[in-house]
Parts: structure tokens; C-alpha cells; sequence
């Protein structure tokens, strides 16, 4: 049967109402003329239908019916019909206008009209793995730094020029950029996702936001509203803002780097005082799970075929399955904790790119994370070295292997891992493969114009 949302946070002003009669009272003192609900699809695009408020009583208690068959990844036409339920908790109006109106957003969980969770829900996937570790009293918190760019216009047919010539951390006074990261940081708190830092990153036009760290199901629906309120604060303003992994050729590319961290009730179980990285051994073991499972992995933390032009040498993002403390060349760092604060103990997966679908991969990382745990997987040695200038001699000597290089290899990891079969239903695990597969052939097809420029005079 479906789950009803849990009641609000003691800390949210909703605490004291019942939060089914708080959100029809915000709705009406805010004159708020549609509600908008959000849903994800298995690729991680936004999808949304509105209702009246005349409708949210209903909606909450009962959910929506809406046609999953128009939905990629969703449903087949004989069985088309799901249902979303809003959760309640996420109920936020929205800092901007749409058409003069206020307009508030909830997100949703899909469900099957029996009541049963929905197979190719990707909320639904993170919800039940973060279940199994709850049922061993965890609880998985992330935080991620979210990179982007801002481009003049989204016209594909001529080269993206970004909004400016700035650099990492270069401080701007009165110029659009930073005007619209500004705006963006201040329309994210007003929707209740507290910020810890933005700056300019080391591109032309590329900026970082990073989120402060809550439970993985709700940083996983901040990502998802933090993509969207970046790109609709920025086409306020004429600016195109881009997630695309690696949007411009000899420009290094946009990452995700996201710290996570494991806490049984107040206390972070990654930190260990006796260890001389203060690590504990269930922290070694799920950082050990993590790297075991990296390469199958791979294609859902970086899903797209350009998401291989920002994994290779030289542009500064991870291409080997490593670990180290304060080597931002490996795959998996572990931060010194923050004023030597045991609490802030945690592990930086630095492959995820911003175009990623996070419910996904929170999912699976901590599936890995947990696998590691319940088979104390050995963690290997530390990498000590600049991996980026490592040659293939010195890698093979430290038994270091390198994550995929494309799309295809990620693929062919993914096809043959039981971890990413058990995490994902068949629905999700199938769908992906053979989406991805498809978006493979389409693009092998293609006449690119390297290969007019190099090929089409002389031959």
C-alpha cells in the first residue's frame, strides 16, 4: 500500500499544524493559482503536471492519476495509467511568478494504482535502498558541489561563448554572472535548500554551487530543484545555463563531486579517533564497496556520451579507481575533518557529473558503500601519487585500474554487475541499458564536423 509522508521536521514552522491543513492554508493565505507536481524520470529530467488548488486536498490524499505511457522509461501502453503521490514535506511556492500567478510545487513518488511503489520510479529505487540501510540503523547524508555554466544563448548551431572571461574564485562586482548567482543562491534559500558556498569555478563562465548536506532523498530532490532554479533565474534574464558535462573543447568540464557520509542516530560511523586517518573500518569498508563497484557504476554517474569528454586526462576530473586524504587526482578523496570535528567525517566520490540523475546515483553508491560493509571488502593502499602524471607502468604497479573510457565500456561494466541489478528493478535496469544503447547508435551515426574538416577535401 502507499506510504504516507512522514509528519514534518520538529524545526519547520509546519511542525505544530498537522502538515496536511498546513499546506491547504499556505495555499490559500498565498493565493497561490496552481500547484505544480514534480516527478523524475529514469534519465533525471524533470517532468511536471499542474493542478488547481481546487484539486489539492484530493491530490494529497489520494494522489494523481496521469498516462505513464507518455513518460520515457515509464510505462507500456496496455498498462499505462500510475499514480503520484505528493510527499507532503516537499511542498514549497515557488520564488517566482509563472504568467502573474503564484505557483507552488510538490514532489512526488510513483505509484502503481494498486498502491504498490511504481518499478521505473527512480525515487522509489533510492527510497528502497535507503530502507536497507535504515533497517541497520543508517542513515546516508550527501552533499553536493554542483559546477555549470552560463552561455550567452542556447543556440546549438554556433559555438557556446560563455557569459564571461573570469577565473576560480575571481571576484566580480556588477557584472550579469554574478548578478544571476546571486539571485539563484537567494531564490534556493528562499525554497528552504540552506547553501554553503558559490563562487566562480576555474572555466570561462563556469560557476559551483554547493548544497549543505541533508538526507540523500531530499539533497537527491534539492539537485533536481537547484538544476532547475539556476536554469530559470538565468533565462530570466536571456542567459542559456548549461549542465552538460563537457560543453566547450580544451575547457576543462563540470563535475559533481559529492561528499557522503553514514550516521547511526548522532553519531558519524566513518570516524574512527585511533586510526591515523581517523577513519574507521566500516568507513575503509564502504569506501572499499565503492571502489570495487566504481566501473559498473560508472554509467549512471556519468550517463551521457559526452560525460567521457570530461573523463579523461587532463581536464582535471577522476579517470582511476583510487583513494586518497588530500590527493584531488583520485577517484575518492577523504577530507580532513572540518576544524578536526569528528562529526563532519565523510568521503568525496568526485565521478558524477551535474547531468546525472541523483536518485540513481545516491542509490547505488550507497548499495556499493554497503556491500562493502557486509562483506568487509580490504580497502587498498592509499594513492600517494599525482595520478594525472602517472605513466601506465606506474599505475599497473600500484594495481590501479582506470575507470571507462566511453559510454560503450560503462555500458558493458553496467550489463554484467548483480550490485546494479539488485539495486534497480528490471524495469529501471532494462530501460537504461537499451535507452543508452540507443543514444549510442544515433551518435555513431552522425557525420561530425571533424570529420568533414579532416576527411572531405582529401579523400
Amino acid at each position: 500500500m502507499i506510504t504516507q509522508p512522514n509528519p514534518p521536521n520538529p524545526n519547520n514552522p509546519q511542525s505544530h499544524t498537522d502538515p496536511h491543513d498546513y499546506v491547504i492554508k499556505t495555499a490559500e493565505e498565498r493565493n497561490v493559482g496552481f500547484i505544480q507536481l514534480w516527478f523524475t524520470d529514469v534519465l533525471g529530467i524533470s517532468k511536471s503536471f499542474s493542478i488547481t488548488p481546487a484539486e489539492l486536498e484530493t491530490a494529497l490524499g489520494e494522489g494523481m492519476t496521469f498516462d505513464g505511457s507518455a513518460i520515457d522509461g515509464f510505462s507500456r501502453v496496455q498498462e499505462s495509467d500510475v499514480l503520484a503521490m505528493p510527499d507532503i514535506k516537499t511542498f514549497q511556492i515557488l520564488p517566482w511568478k509563472v504568467d502573474g500567478l503564484t505557483v507552488a510545487r510538490v514532489v512526488c513518488d510513483i505509484y502503481n494504482l494498486d498502491g504498490s511503489p511504481f518499478a521505473g520510479c527512480p525515487r522509489q529505487v533510492l527510497r528502497k535502498t535507503l530502507e536497507k540501510a535504515s533497517h541497520q540503523g543508517l542513515t546516508f547524508f550527501a552533499s553536493p558541489e554542483i559546477e555549470y555554466f552560463y552561455f550567452v544563448d542556447s543556440n546549438p548551431s554556433s559555438p557556446p561563448q560563455p557569459l564571461d572571461n573570469g577565473s576560480y574564485f575571481e571576484l566580480t562586482v556588477k557584472d550579469l554572472a554574478g548578478s544571476l548567482l546571486k539571485r539563484t543562491v537567494l531564490a534556493l534559500e528562499e525554497m528552504g535548500i540552506p547553501v554553503e558556498y558559490a563562487q566562480h569555478e576555474d572555466a570561462p563562465g563556469q560557476y559551483e554551487i554547493d548544497l549543505r548536506h541533508t538526507d540523500a532523498l531530499s539533497m537527491a530532490d534539492a539537485i533536481m530543484t537547484t538544476r532547475l532554479v539556476i536554469k530559470e533565474v538565468a533565462l530570466q534574464q536571456g542567459v542559456h545555463a548549461s549542465f552538460m558535462p563537457k560543453p566547450l573543447r580544451n575547457i576543462q568540464g563540470s563535475g559533481m563531486h559529492t561528499h557522503f557520509s553514514l550516521f547511526n542516530a548522532d553519531t558519524d560511523v566513518f570516524y574512527d579517533s585511533s586510526d591515523e586517518r581517523g577513519l574507521s573500518p566500516l568507513g575503509a569498508h564502504f569506501m572499499a564497496g565503492i571502489l570495487q563497484h566504481a566501473r559498473e557504476i560508472t554509467a549512471i554517474t556519468n550517463q551521457w556520451i559526452n560525460s567521457y569528454k570530461r573523463l579523461s586526462p587532463g581536464w582535471e576530473a577522476p579517470t582511476y579507481v583510487s583513494w586518497a586524504r588530500n590527493n584531488r587526482s583520485a577517484l575518492i578523496r577523504v577530507p580532513l575533518p572540518k576544524g578536526g570535528n569528528p562529526q563532519s567525517t565523510r568521503l568525496e566520490y568526485r565521478a558524477p557529473d551535474p547531468a546525472c540523475n541523483p536518485y540513481l546515483v545516491f542509490a547505488l553508491v550507497l548499495a556499493a558503500g554497503l556491500k562493502g560493509i557486509e562483506n568487509s571488502y580490504e580497502l587498498p593502499p592509499e594513492s600517494s601519487g599525482n595520478l594525472f602524471v602517472m605513466s601506465q607502468k606506474e599505475l599497473e604497479a600500484q594495481k590501479i585500474t582506470a575507470l571507462p573510457i566511453s559510454l560503450e565500456e560503462a555500458l558493458t561494466e553496467m550489463s554484467r554487475s548483480e550490485l546494479v541489478k539488485e539495486t534497480f528493478s528490471k524495469h529501471v535496469f532494462e530501460w537504461f541499458l537499451r535507452n543508452k544503447q540507443a543514444e549510442i547508435a544515433d551518435y555513431n551515426a552522425q557525420v561530425t564536423q571533424y570529420e568533414l574538416d579532416h576527411y572531405f577535401q582529401r579523400l
